[in-house]
């Protein structure tokens, strides 16, 4: 798992444009506009979601388009998979002494 891809999705605001970019492309514009964010601000964040591989830019005339790239978030869930499943069994194992204490399962 590239640590880069964390850093990039631990701030908030680069957390909230690639959610944005989740629906589609969107010009770097619309991105701030959405976020409330200033342009320059805008500008920083989505070049380091580039700079970590999740985003990829366009250029058209004078406007910069940005798109979602899915690899890096595939790799992300690939690694929480293995943690996934550990999780599962430890919820399956308290909602069973849940059932037992609410008398809806007998003790084992």
């Amino acid at each position: 798992m590239n640590v880069q891809t964390f850093s990039a999705l631990a701030e908030p605001n680069r957390l909230d444009i690639v959610d944005l970019l989740l629906d589609g492309p969107l010009p770097v514009g619309e991105i701030a506009k959405k976020l409330k964010l200033n342009q320059p601000q805008t500008s920083k964040h989505l070049r380091v979601l580039s700079n970590a591989g999740l985003v990829e830019v366009q250029q058209v005339a004078n406007r910069r388009i940005y798109n979602l790239r899915p690899e890096p978030l595939q790799e992300l869930d690939k690694w929480l998979d293995s943690y996934r499943r550990v999780w599962e069994a430890r919820m399956d194992r308290l909602d069973d002494y849940l059932n037992v204490l609410q008398g809806k399962k007998p003790l084992n």
